[in-house]
């Protein structure tokens, strides 16, 4: 019974709201009991399905936040270079790689790993575009 954990300490450990963990459990999406008037979860099985969700190929965007950024691009983690506080994730974007510096928490705390797909999302108030000369 010490194994069990109510949806607010479900929502710590999974970085949610817990209002989108209580809506996930009545949806069956996520492993929960309901006692009473609350929903309870086993913390070995938020943290065995929060693994497999990150292993998942399928990158679902939409079931958790919304985002207002326009340039959001899919790729897959070609390599990551941590050390100190910062970690170098190079992110394969069809034939070209983007260089994203980000800290090393952020990177353990998403549990990021070679292969795996991530969506980049690029916000900034500029943005140069360049173009080969014409010769004449």
């Amino acid at each position: 019974m010490d194994d069990l954990i109510t949806a607010q300490d479900a929502a710590a450990l999974l970085h949610m709201h817990v209002k989108r963990v209580q809506q996930l459990a009545r949806d069956g999406k996520l492993p929960a009991v309901r006692y009473g008037r609350k929903w309870l979860f086993r913390r070995r099985d938020l943290i065995e399905s929060r693994g497999q969700a990150r292993r998942s190929t399928d990158l679902d965007v939409s079931s958790g936040i919304e985002i207002s950024a326009r340039n959001q691009l899919r790729g897959t983690i070609a390599e990551i270079r941590a050390d100190g506080v910062m970690a170098e994730v190079i992110i394969r974007i069809g034939d070209q790689d983007l260089v994203a510096i980000i800290t090393r928490s952020s990177a353990e705390r998403l549990g990021l790993a070679k292969g795996d797909e991530v969506l980049a999302v690029i916000k900034s108030t500029e943005v140069m575009v360049a173009k080969e000369s014409a010769r004449i």
